[in-house]
């Protein structure tokens, strides 16, 4: 156990851990979807509004520049920080990851894809690595290609290899997958696909909260991550882009911002990345995220990582001694995320029986009905772990999913 790290005083800080739900102590499981707000992000953007508001990159009273300056000078250059990019220029805010995602499908794959052409993306993919590619590949008269998974959730990096080819101009692939938590081998992909020509976009939703994240040295041409995953604002996605690429892409929307001249017979844009940011931005969100990102670095991600590791192992461990249960993804490379399935349950009544006893898991398809197809399954239990959850909450939530196995079923032990 990581005796470093104090848990106790990093829950003081998200004030929803201290709340009752169903008159039972919320026990928070289900940070994949989306991680609790610590006090200094709910703080930033209540006092940007309060205090400071103002529009952005456009006007120059006094609160207008401070809050440019803010947005542009500070938290993108702090989110370059984060993810060690070249160039600030190569930070683009989005609303999401999905978003993001949609951006590069959309103008990448006008720029690169002929018909004919392929792109490569995995079984584990979330719809929103899926869906933009397929959309994409049918415009333009390419070809999806799906590399598949092994038995315990890791890509199969032998067919990975024999699918790429001279034909394929894109490999868009999850870091770590909200499903499985694998985590993929991101630079021996990009070293792989950038061999035979090919860019590689990476979605870093489920990454970005639980890794260090280094663009260069993973040699990624794309990578996208939510702010709201990572204990920062819902709306505000980040979307990295190499800017040699970024450069000559078309723009993905038009409107206010990303044009430098316009006229009714010719338009010119502005550089990257105002190019791809249309209409009046997510500007407190982008306080929101600026403030996560001060957090998150105050604690130290090296001490979060060892924190959640040996969250994962114990619930693993305690998982696993409950009769008729699968986990579903256990890769050597894993997150700290543990889904599941018990024989003869539905996953919607167990979670409702949870619900009512204060925890709060994620049930269904994990907007990710490929990868549970290869699993035979329909329908899962997730339950996905951050730096504010304890071995307590993990004892808590076994016991009561005991507890609601025998409800559902009594003649059987558990």
């Amino acid at each position: 156990m990581n005796q470093e790290f104090n848990v106790w005083k990093v829950r003081q800080d998200f004030p929803m851990l201290r709340q009752l739900m169903h008159g039972r102590p919320f026990i928070y499981l289900d940070s994949a979807a989306t991680t609790q707000k610590p006090q200094i992000v709910i703080n930033a953007m209540s006092d940007f509004y309060a205090k400071h508001y103002a529009t952005v990159n456009r006007s120059v009273y006094d609160f207008a520049s401070k809050a440019s300056s803010h947005y542009n000078n500070i938290v993108r250059q702090k989110v370059k920080g984060f993810l060690n990019a070249a160039f600030v220029e190569e930070i683009i805010f989005t609303k999401s990851t999905t978003e993001a995602m949609n951006l590069v499908a959309h103008c990448l794959g006008k720029l690169y894809l002929q018909p004919g052409d392929e792109v490569l993306i995995s079984e584990m993919e979330h719809h929103s690595n899926i869906i933009p590619w397929y959309m994409c590949c049918k415009e333009r008269g390419a070809h999806l290609k799906v590399i598949p998974v092994n038995e315990s959730g890791e890509l199969i990096f032998e067919e990975f290899q024999t699918l790429l080819s001279d034909k394929t101009k894109i490999v868009s692939i999850v870091h770590m997958s909200n499903v499985l938590g694998t985590i993929n081998p991101i630079a021996e992909i990009v070293k792989e696909a950038h061999a035979k020509g090919a860019k590689v976009v990476v979605d870093g939703a489920q990454s970005a909260p639980h890794m260090l994240i280094d663009v260069q040295k993973l040699g990624v041409d794309f990578y996208a991550f939510s702010a709201h995953k990572m204990y920062g604002p819902t709306g505000l996605g980040v979307l990295y882009g190499k800017r040699s690429l970024l450069e000559i892409m078309p723009p993905y929307q038009g409107g206010g911002d990303m044009v430098d001249e316009v006229a009714f017979d010719r338009i010119t844009y502005q550089e990257p990345p105002l190019k791809f940011e249309a209409g009046t931005p997510m500007i407190a969100e982008v306080m929101g995220l600026g403030a996560a990102l001060n957090y998150m670095e105050a604690i130290d991600q090296r001490l979060i990582a060892a924190w959640e590791k040996d969250l994962l192992e114990y619930a693993t461990q305690r998982l696993i001694e409950i009769k008729g249960l699968k986990i579903i993804g256990t890769a050597k490379q894993k997150g700290p995320i543990l889904s599941f399935s018990i024989d003869g349950f539905h996953p919607l009544d167990l979670a409702t029986l949870l619900d009512l006893r204060g925890i709060a898991i994620r049930t269904g398809r994990l907007c990710a009905q490929p990868i549970l197809k290869r699993y035979h399954v329909s329908s899962l239990l997730r339950i996905s772990l951050a730096f504010y959850n304890t071995f307590e909450e993990i004892d808590i939530f076994i016991h009561a999913l005991k507890e609601a196995l025998l409800l559902l079923k009594p003649e059987i032990s558990y």
